[in-house]
């Protein structure tokens, strides 16, 4: 699946073959650093291959902005639009670096048999994708290229047979302007906001028969979907987000019609599952019970970092025994995979009486300073054992240095519990805020809905 654009290039020839250089520029405006942004050596090298992949077509790669310019002052036509910067990008993991610059080059050839063009392929951006930089000006006969919607469909038509040549994805019946997301990799293994979105579609279809029990489920997961027939498009987006996502933005399955198809399909027996899901019975796991000495409503009397711990754990379920909240916002929902960290966090500001962040700052300087005497101590048992004979004092020293590493095992963790407190406190403010959100706009929503109907 190859997407494709193609854009004008103005101005001066002088400043287009310059960008590649320093490619922190966004300014394209000049054939010059178009063609330099081009051949720019951190983008066209392939990481495991180490080649570059530049091709001249009409002309010499290291000399294509000079045969350019030649061929514009030629025919006396060196403003206006000088040349034209067009892409061809692949689909993530479904082409080779050297197959996707091969068809690039066949592209190029085919759609400006007539005019130089310089091809690079880039990866940049987490995907192969070709960069054509074509001078507007024909070799032969002086014209410029007419770069029309005409000229465009040519070159997406000619991109679409070199991709079905060569057996990739072509996209049926485009529709507008392709989703980045579609042809665009993860950047380092980051889920992005459109495949969390799939990824609640996708558990919450296997739950459903009809449709409005998806969009009740997935009010529930943390999502708000208005399809209203007056709106040209389908959005979804989180309870905590503003800004909404068109549904079709996601791929086409994921558009309301498609939805219904699929959850129309489903066996009987998984609205079980469903039920199960909007009034959850009350099972007490015994991973999920948390001592706490006294009563929970005695919370109002701790303070500082224990108190937003043990908040975190009532917006999360877990606390008190006979709470039955669920989390609603898809942030708190992310926060019960990392309940063994908080564990080891909580226990230590208890253990440690930690109550501010500067307490555990001077904690931190503590066991540093600790951690450093113990070493030091270590070290001399060491220096002791290398020239010690003595089987009784060989042994002894064995035992005093192995202490010393238990005593440094445990400082060093108790060390890096406390860096996660420092990493941890303002990431567990925000999500405790967006919750809080979340449940103060479900509750108007809801006194809304009761009023309407007192209203009624």
């Amino acid at each position: 699946m190859a997407t494709t654009k193609i854009w004008a290039v103005k101005d001066s020839l002088s400043r287009v073959v310059n960008y590649a250089a320093n490619p922190e520029k966004t300014n394209f405006s000049d054939l010059k650093q178009v063609l330099l942004y081009a051949e720019n050596n951190e983008k066209t090298v392939d990481e495991k291959e180490k080649t570059m992949y530049v091709t001249g077509v009409n002309c010499n790669r290291e000399t294509a902005f000079e045969e350019m310019k030649m061929t514009q002052e030629k025919f006396g036509k060196c403003t206006g639009n000088i040349a034209y910067h067009a892409y061809q990008s692949f689909k993530t993991g479904e082409v080779s670096p050297e197959l996707a610059h091969e068809i690039g080059v066949k592209l190029a050839r085919k759609m400006w048999a007539e005019h130089q063009v310089l091809v690079a392929t880039h990866f940049n951006t987490g995907t192969y994708h070709n960069h054509f930089v074509v001078c507007s000006v024909n070799m032969f006969t002086g014209k410029k290229f007419n770069c029309n919607k005409g000229a465009y469909y040519r070159f997406r038509g000619l991109s679409d047979e070199l991709c079905n040549e060569n057996n990739l994805t072509v996209i049926k019946n485009p529709k507008g302007r392709t989703p980045r997301n579609i042809y665009f990799a993860e950047k380092r293994g980051e889920p992005t906001k459109y495949n969390l979105m799939r990824k609640a579609i996708d558990e919450t279809l296997e739950m459903c028969l009809t449709y409005a029990q998806f969009k009740k489920a997935m009010y529930k997961k943390g999502y708000i979907i208005n399809d209203d027939p007056n709106r040209k498009y389908a959005t979804i987006r989180s309870i905590n987000d503003k800004k909404a996502t068109r549904m079709y933005q996601l791929g086409e399955k994921y558009t309301p019609k498609n939805i219904a198809d699929r959850v129309f399909n489903n066996p009987y027996y998984v609205q079980e599952q469903y039920y199960e899901f909007i009034k959850p019975r009350k099972i007490y796991k015994k991973n999920k019970v948390c001592m706490l000495n006294g009563k929970f409503k005695d919370i109002s009397k701790i303070t500082g970092l224990e108190a937003l711990f043990l908040l975190l754990y009532h917006l999360l379920g877990l606390i008190p025994k006979e709470n039955t909240r669920k989390p609603l916002s898809p942030e708190m929902k992310q926060e019960v995979r990392k309940m063994q960290r908080y564990s080891n966090e909580i226990r230590l500001i208890a253990k440690e009486k930690l109550q501010t962040t500067d307490d555990v700052k001077n904690y931190i300087s503590q066991t540093e300073k600790n951690i450093a005497e113990v070493t030091g101590i270590r070290q001399k048992y060491r220096n002791k054992l290398r020239n010690c004979k003595d089987g009784e004092l060989i042994k002894e020293y064995k035992t005093k240095r192995d202490e010393c590493t238990t005593i440094l095992k445990d400082y060093r963790n108790s060390l890096k519990v406390a860096n996660q407190i420092i990493e941890d406190n303002p990431k567990i403010k925000e999500v405790i805020r967006i919750e809080r959100q979340a449940r103060n706009e479900e509750l108007q929503q809801t006194k809304t809905k009761y009023k309407n109907r007192e209203v009624r």
